[in-house]
């Protein structure tokens, strides 16, 4: 088990003013430990901490708080991830104060999928607070040491509070105020969804920046390489709140037979060149869900290795 004083590796390595390289890897849909700890093995020491994903799409999968204290065991730091969909405010602030007992230290908050789009349609979603509230509810439970109700807690989860933000999905001008309620709400870090469209995500962060929202949180940029044609396009008409250029497209499929996949990491290694010198991004988060076996390969083509020791 970690070091129960120890706080956020990922918090140290943004305050210490480095530029921060987080990765992400989803449970197994099963009770497969070996596998998840193979997964996670070819994330260990190329990320400051690694998103570990809860139920998402609305699938089934072994539950993020477990997983997440399997990755503390094998020596890996996690960003547990809770999403509103699946639980109500008890549960929450009791899996909350769950994970941080066992050494988990950094927590992304969620909305989630609409159960529609997952593997039982018919479940009954939860929503009893939105992704807005449960940060407030982490940061009051953190900060000021009480429960939602104001009762006090006997030790309070010092947690790193995460959010998300896409500033992809319609109405593009109200993206960057939605990030804003966020930050005021407690967020300390910010993970955007994945970018394509480079020049529409410079205008999110100009106006980002010109809000001043960069000066209260760590904004990181999300990365996802594409391995096919059939992803891109998937991605493109599939994907709520995706936005995939034509150009990408284009450019993917010139790449010619075998060849896909290269020019799709080049596309990833080109967007963290720019994030590096972008105003406002403070790090990358890289998700390459069932290709952790590339981030290795991705971490060192991008010269962010090795991770600071903080």
């Amino acid at each position: 088990m970690s070091d129960m004083k120890a706080g956020s590796n990922l918090e140290k390595v943004l305050k210490a003013g480095h530029f921060a390289f987080t990765g992400e890897c989803g449970p197994p849909k099963g009770a497969n430990v070996e596998h998840l700890k193979e997964k996670v093995a070819h994330l260990k020491g190329m990320v400051d901490s690694v998103n570990v994903t809860d139920n998402q799409t609305a699938v089934v999968r072994m539950s993020s708080w477990a997983a997440s204290a399997i990755m503390v065991q094998e020596g890996v730091e996690p960003n547990f991830q809770m999403v509103c969909r699946d639980r109500n405010r008890l549960a929450m602030m009791s899996d909350i104060l769950g994970v941080y007992a066992m050494g988990i230290r950094n927590m992304l908050c969620l909305s989630g999928d609409h159960q529609r789009f997952g593997n039982h349609p018919q479940a009954k979603n939860v929503y009893d607070i939105d992704s807005i509230q449960l940060i407030a509810m982490v940061k009051m439970m953190r900060d000021e040491g009480q429960f939602m109700n104001g009762e006090e807690i006997d030790e309070s989860p010092r947690l790193f509070i995460g959010a998300a933000s896409n500033p992809f999905a319609d109405p593009f001008e109200y993206r960057v105020h939605r990030l804003a309620k966020k930050i005021a709400a407690g967020a300390d870090f910010i993970q955007t969804q994945c970018i394509y469209n480079m020049d529409k995500f410079r205008d999110f962060m100009k106006m980002a920046v010109d809000m001043g929202l960069h000066e209260k949180c760590y904004i990181l940029a999300g990365v996802t390489p594409m391995k096919s044609v059939g992803m891109a396009r998937y991605m493109a008409k599939s994907v709520p709140g995706m936005d995939v250029p034509e150009s990408l497209i284009k450019r993917l499929k010139d790449a010619g037979k075998g060849k896909v996949a290269e020019e799709g990491i080049k596309f990833a290694l080109e967007q963290i060149e720019e994030f590096k010198e972008m105003e406002g991004v403070a790090g990358v988060h890289l998700m390459a869900i069932e290709w952790e076996h590339r981030v290795p390969e991705i971490a060192e083509r991008a010269g962010v290795l090795p991770r600071p020791e903080v």
